[in-house]
């Protein structure tokens, strides 16, 4: 693939520092919010239902855009909505931070949930497009692995920073819950900085006019989120990938959300439980970043494919353990344990992915993906909390764990399918030594 005259681009080595960095400065911010998101919006007055309503209208947001924002950035450019995504994400940060009401901080969940919709997926497919405008057959498995290490690692140092402001407390005037607020608000500016300046894509000469390309990609925008779901109806492989969120979103459920509930079961006290969970958070998120480390070595030992295989299993089975334990330590241990598979699991999927995807879909399918999950996700948790109320928290937490298992099986066409091309590898590795 030759690069047209006049069009520049980041080479291999500098469009991977840039991929990592942007990552960084996307999730660290994150990390600050994640674990004072409820509480901060309770001590502006707001009733828990109505900070649960609230939060809920970001994922009612993100379903009804991820696809046509990612079929935007397909016909668009990746730079130009990832640009716009981290626009809007200073807004909902201002804010939120400003929120006094349940509509204002209606207003800065809806806010969010566009800026998660237009933020899924084209940081990923720009730095996929751009190693490929240099080498075609760049393998890209190791970077997509780092960037995992760097998302977990950012949360976590966001969350222990977060803490720390809150201990700290040093503006007597504002709750201690204002301060990292505060500092999220500002870091989302540096990101947005961060992507004006390092972040280049090449432009097509025929559409240099803003509104000409606006509207092209407009109209084209459709046409490529079609293809996008055309490609699940024809691509075995892809059909699969895609189900896995279902399997995946499940056990995500026990985790994300189960957790602190049995953690204050556990304890008998669910204030108690509150706070464990900020340290525990943390180290979730650091193991989170170890388990996508390990997961870029095993694939290069087992294969892709089987990695993300094995790793679905005990991710489930993972989910069984905290569901099973009976002491406070022992849940923790089980839930690091979990999320380090959890972090494993991401990169191999996400590399699995991008070998069915090219680049005119590339971020349509991780959207796709994206959404799945999201309303995987939402189906499941009042299910399981139905089912929790109907009987007990650990028979909800066990049975997640042991259907998540059976994703594992949504993997082996690609699996079969990697098989083929390794062998196809081998033999062609061979047929030299047979002619000498």
């Amino acid at each position: 693939m030759t690069t047209p005259p006049g069009i520049s681009h980041l080479d291999p080595v500098a469009a991977r520092r840039v991929f990592l960095l942007l990552s960084f400065t996307r999730w660290f911010p994150v990390g600050l919010t994640v674990a004072v998101l409820v509480l901060y919006q309770l001590d502006r007055g707001l009733s828990v239902p109505q900070a649960l309503t609230a939060s809920a209208i970001s994922g009612v947001v993100v379903m009804l855009l991820e696809l046509p924002t990612a079929g935007f950035a397909d016909g668009f450019g990746r730079r130009p909505v990832y640009l716009a995504a981290a626009v809007v994400n200073v807004a909902a940060s201002v804010v939120f931070l400003a929120a006094r009401d349940f509509w204002m901080f209606a207003v800065a969940a809806a806010l969010s949930g566009l800026f998660r919709a237009l933020d899924s997926g084209p940081l990923e497919a720009w730095y996929v497009d751009t190693v490929h405008l240099t080498d075609p057959d760049a393998d890209v498995d190791g970077a997509l692995a780092r960037q995992g290490v760097v998302l977990g690692t950012s949360i976590a140092a966001g969350s222990l920073l977060s803490g720390a402001l809150i201990w700290w407390h040093p503006i007597g005037a504002i709750s201690a819950l204002t301060l990292p607020v505060i500092v999220c608000a500002v870091l989302t500016t540096v990101h947005l900085a961060a992507v004006l300046l390092l972040m280049h894509e090449p432009r097509h000469p025929e559409t240099t006019a803003a509104l000409a390309r606006a509207w092209a990609s407009v109209r084209g925008a459709p046409r490529v989120v079609v293809d996008g779901l055309g490609l699940l109806r024809s691509n075995r492989i892809l059909r699969g990938l895609v189900l896995v969120e279902l399997f995946w979103s499940v056990a995500m459920v026990i985790y994300e959300s189960f957790q602190p509930i049995r953690l204050g079961e556990l304890l008998g006290d669910e204030a108690q439980a509150g706070a464990w969970m900020g340290p525990v958070a943390a180290a979730g998120w650091a193991v989170f970043a170890l388990g996508s480390a390990l997961a870029g070595i095993t694939a290069r030992r087992i294969g892709v494919a089987r990695t993300a295989i094995v790793v679905r299993v005990l991710n489930g089975l993972g989910v069984v353990a905290m569901g099973l334990v009976v002491g406070p330590i022992a849940l923790i241990v089980a839930y690091l344990a979990t999320y380090t598979l959890h972090g494993a699991g991401g990169p191999v999927h996400n590399a699995l992915l991008h070998r069915q995807a090219e680049a005119r879909n590339r971020a349509t399918l991780l959207s796709i993906n994206s959404m799945t999950a999201f309303a995987a996700f939402a189906v499941a948790a009042p299910l399981l909390g139905m089912l929790a109320a109907a009987t007990t928290t650990q028979t909800a937490m066990v049975a997640a764990g042991a259907f998540s298992v059976f994703g594992a099986l949504c993997y082996l066409p690609a699996r079969r399918a990697e098989r083929v091309v390794r062998h196809q590898v081998d033999l062609t590795a061979e047929s030299p030594a047979r002619l000498g």
